[in-house]
């Protein structure tokens, strides 16, 4: 309800927009026409890269530009480089039917904010369109709130504060994190859980962690050498443009690590000092082809655990990233007998620790081995240190199928008594796992309400909005008798057990039928847990080691630990 509503004020402030399309095509320049006549306020029309330039300089309430790439007189981006040398803000989405990395650079280089790709798909010309006007609208809401902010401020003493929460509001921003309670299923099951934990407000370290398809993620972290303001904007912005060159690469399908790291240094060098330099890795992990790829550039070894429960080290194979660096290497590991995966910057192991003052890289690498999650990992280390001296990132990635075994599985129907039911099938195989009350008690309550939710919100499609109308209404249950009578879809719960060390971990699996959801609105409702209505992810975080969706919402995986007694 939330993004329809904002979708329906997007319209509406498109209504007060003046477009600029520059298109030599006439059929397109209809197509365009018939389009956009009933979406924007004005549409102005350019036969080519130079007349659209002269289009622009004559019109002074041209908002949002949509260009074509190949055209004569100048093309695209030729017009649009003349053109940001007058305006540097004016959104601006190219058309093409070229996939070339060439030109994608070039265009990144000159602010495009959107791409379409020939042939002109309707629904994808209306998004890129919407999108980019959300950018006018972010901005013009940022002035509002920014000058509004800003007079209220003026009268006290607590300007730096906001400005260092703001600079800190913005670092989580350029963090992409496309695994954010999220698992990766197509080939075995993966957690990627993450642990950023800077010193200061303005921190050094930047990651960033991507899917670019089914099978293949990309894996950035960034450790500016030294502190303060300018390790802090290095890292940053190396962050930034890489998220927005992968952001092109997977929408283009033209991924390529090499020339990741090629541009993010031409990138980065410009704006380097002389003595300063960067510590970077860049990771490429292909399930499929069970192989890593990496350019470890000075970071630390990065840890890997073999099925056999034996350290693998991967240690740099570049120097540090520096001003005039100009060459890289990338190497690979073959990742089939690999069960865990550790990447992480040196603020951890340089910590000096509570034994004679041992810095923590004499104890990571034990720790990990006898680390099964994130928070065994996080657990061990605070508890071997006095205080935290430096930013401390890091990425623990966990395959768990290679240690799995199978405690019951067992499909449901998408009734009310079926709810029930399973309650009381998984109470009873606690029971055969621990004698623990509270850790069944605690096992049970998150299977209840994520059993619930695949029941309600995925297999009979009733969503949050309308589910407290229902409530409201007095004619819940009423109305989920009446949708399940129609339903013929299932829930299947598998119940695993993985021995680790001297405790039992449980993973349990709830997967529906049901259409799925973006499962990416879990880091909003996380970060703004506040105003957020529901309470199923909290509840079921709140009593369990995590919790991990797939990619399309229609199966979540929680984990808890049953200690065993020696």
């Amino acid at each position: 309800m939330e993004n329809e509503d904002q979708d329906l004020e997007t319209l509406e402030y498109l209504k007060n927009l003046t477009l600029l399309c520059v298109e030599d095509n006439k059929t397109t320049q209809i197509l365009y026409d018939s389009i956009f006549e009933d979406i924007v306020k004005e549409v102005i029309f350019a036969d080519d890269g130079e007349d659209g330039y002269q289009k622009y300089l004559e019109y002074n309430n041209i908002n949002i530009i949509i260009t074509d790439y190949s055209m004569p007189n100048l093309n695209g981006v030729e017009m649009i480089e003349k053109i940001r040398d007058i305006d540097k803000n004016i959104p601006i989405i190219l058309v093409s039917a070229i996939s070339d990395i060439d030109v994608i650079t070039s265009a990144l280089n000159f602010g495009v904010n959107s791409f379409i790709k020939k042939p002109l798909i309707y629904s994808e010309i209306i998004k890129a369109l919407e999108n980019t006007s959300k950018i006018l609208i972010a901005n013009q809401f940022l002035q509002e709130q920014r000058n509004k902010k800003l007079k209220e401020l003026q009268e006290k003493e607590t300007y730096n504060s906001y400005q260092e929460d703001l600079g800190f509001a913005k670092e989580l921003n350029i963090l992409r994190n496309d695994f954010y309670y999220q698992m990766i299923n197509h080939t075995g099951i993966s957690l990627v859980d993450f642990l950023y934990h800077p010193l200061d407000v303005m921190s050094g370290d930047a990651y960033t962690a991507r899917r670019i398809d089914e099978n293949t993620t990309f894996y950035l972290m960034v450790d500016g050498m030294g502190k303060g303001l300018s390790a802090s904007l290095t890292a940053m912005l190396i962050t930034s443009f890489t998220n927005y060159i992968v952001d092109i690469m997977i929408s283009t399908d033209n991924y390529d690590l090499a020339v990741i790291i090629n541009e993010t240094m031409k990138y980065i060098q410009p704006v380097l000092l002389e003595e300063e330099a960067l510590a970077i890795d860049y990771i490429e992990i292909n399930n499929k082809d069970n192989m890593i790829y990496y350019a470890k550039f000075a970071m630390p070894v990065l840890l890997m655990e073999n099925k056999n429960k034996e350290l693998v080290r991967l240690k740099s194979n570049n120097p540090p990233l520096c001003k005039w660096r100009d060459t890289f290497n990338i190497d690979k590991y073959d990742i089939s007998e690999i069960a865990k995966f550790l990447i992480y910057t040196d603020g951890i192991v340089e910590n000096e620790t509570i034994f004679d003052n041992q810095p923590y890289s004499d104890f990571i690498e034990k720790d990990f081995l006898n680390s099964f999650t994130r928070e065994d990992l996080k657990n061990s280390f605070f508890e071997k240190i006095t205080y935290q001296e430096d930013d401390i990132t890091l990425i623990y990635i966990n395959r768990l199928n290679f240690f799995s075994s199978e405690l019951a599985t067992k499909t449901f129907a998408s009734t009310l008594d079926a709810v029930d039911s399973a309650n009381e099938w998984y109470e009873g195989i606690w029971k055969d796992i621990t004698n623990e009350v509270k850790l069944s008690y605690q096992a049970g309550v998150v299977f209840t309400e994520l059993f619930m939710n695949a029941y309600e919100h995925g297999n009979l499609g009733i969503n949050s909005e309308k589910k407290h109308l229902l409530l409201d209404n007095d004619n819940y249950f009423e109305t989920l008798l009446e949708v399940q009578k129609n339903c013929t879809k299932e829930i299947t719960v598998s119940v695993n057990k993985i021995e680790h060390q001297n405790a039992d971990y449980i993973i349990t699996q709830i997967t529906d039928e049901g259409e799925g959801f973006d499962t990416q609105i879990l880091s909003e409702i996380f970060r703004n847990a506040a105003t957020f209505n529901g309470r199923g992810v909290f509840v079921s975080r709140k009593n369990s080691l995590g919790i991990y969706y797939n990619d399309k919402g229609t199966s979540v995986l929680y984990l808890n630990k049953v200690e065993r007694i020696s």
